[in-house]
């Protein structure tokens, strides 16, 4: 069986989940868009189940999903709904939609709902992508109440800078958002990842924690407690001696430096790992550094041996987890963490705890 794996471990999953919990206080979100960021939605929704609040999603098909598998919290739909019919879904299957255009008031104003819906009203605060700015919000806030169609609503925004602790734009959005949102009653939501981990004044009365309850600490110390939930494995099947001068691979973009060892190591693009790593992304082989040389193929990748005498075939080889974080990988890459773990496919996943 080819060796190429992901190993999830929940224990780390609850462990961050916890966390980020206990440093935000009040209720946490579980933001499990996405297949739980590649490290899938369903398993994670379980091992959260206990102890999660509520759960997140991106849109209707990722919470019915969720629902068909038992999950049975609150489940916020981060993109709210795109017509009627999904309206009904979302009263029928009780999630909370979040509301950040014009259009989505006027759909739930013509509704026939049988029970109010709990709502989320998005704020733009300074991201400028979706949500009501100025006394807009207070607007909009008016319209859903009037409607008599609705149950609480939570006030959130979203932050486009929280990873930058020394950037005022975050403490700027902060002040909008209050200020658009000063004479509304209900809770609120501010914090994602980094403003649970760096913005304390962003602390309300719900967290979303996305990146961090998967172990990237989005903050540039990374020095926050987390545990990576994905390992991402191989192993070596096949170790060639390149002499000095000699090229690897596509491109010939390594040419041996010395007389080397090369691993081949079953892994590639179409698993997730990202084409455009270069030569030198940490690796670790049998729980030792090594390093990635040669272009990375759509199957496979190669690594450097030479001073590992005792690796060979069947040594291990993570790409990512505990030895390798995977900010390091991202930024070798030139993309970010999210990207990474989104993108792992094809390999076997195991899951453990």
């Amino acid at each position: 069986m080819r060796p190429a794996t992901a190993l999830i471990d929940l224990q780390a999953l609850r462990h961050n989940y916890r966390l980020a919990r206990s440093r935000h206080g009040g209720r946490a979100l579980a933001v499990v868009k996405a297949n739980a960021y590649g490290h899938g939605a369903v398993r994670c929704a379980h091992a959260l189940a206990a102890e999660a609040d509520g759960f997140a999603v991106a849109f209707l098909d990722e919470a019915l999903e969720l629902r068909a598998a038992g999950i049975t919290q609150p489940i916020v739909l981060l993109e709210g709904v795109f017509d009627a019919a999904e309206l009904a879904q979302a009263e029928q299957y009780a999630l909370w939609p979040v509301v950040h255009h014009a259009a989505q008031v006027e759909m739930i104003e013509q509704a026939q709902l049988t029970r109010p819906l709990d709502v989320w009203l998005k704020v733009n605060s300074g991201m400028n992508r979706a949500g009501f700015v100025g006394d807009a919000v207070g607007a909009a806030w008016q319209r859903l109440r009037d409607s008599g169609k609705v149950g609480e609503i939570t006030l959130m925004t979203h932050f486009a800078r929280a990873d930058e602790p020394q950037v005022i734009a975050t403490a700027d959005q902060l002040a909008d958002f209050d200020a658009a949102t000063r004479d509304l009653p209900g809770p609120r939501s501010l914090a994602n990842s980094a403003a649970v981990l760096g913005w304390p004044d962003a602390h309300r009365d719900w967290a979303r924690p996305g990146i961090l309850l998967y172990g990237a600490d989005p903050m540039p110390d990374e020095g926050n407690g987390l545990q990576p939930v994905m390992t991402l494995e191989s192993a070596v099947i096949a170790v060639r001696e390149l002499a000095a001068g000699a090229p690897l691979g596509y491109g010939a973009r390594f040419m041996a430096q010395r007389p080397s060892r090369i691993g081949l190591v079953a892994m590639g693009y179409a698993d997730g790992y990202p084409r455009s790593a270069p030569d030198g992304t940490p690796v670790a082989v049998d729980g030792r550094p090594s390093r990635l040389v040669g272009r990375v193929s759509m199957d496979m990748l190669t690594v450097d041996l030479t001073d590992l005498p005792e690796a060979g075939i069947g040594s291990r080889v993570e790409l990512w987890g505990r030895q390798v974080p995977v900010n390091r990988v991202a930024a070798a890459a030139g993309t970010i963490a999210y990207e990474l773990l989104c993108n792992v496919k094809r390999v076997k996943v195991d899951y453990l705890g």
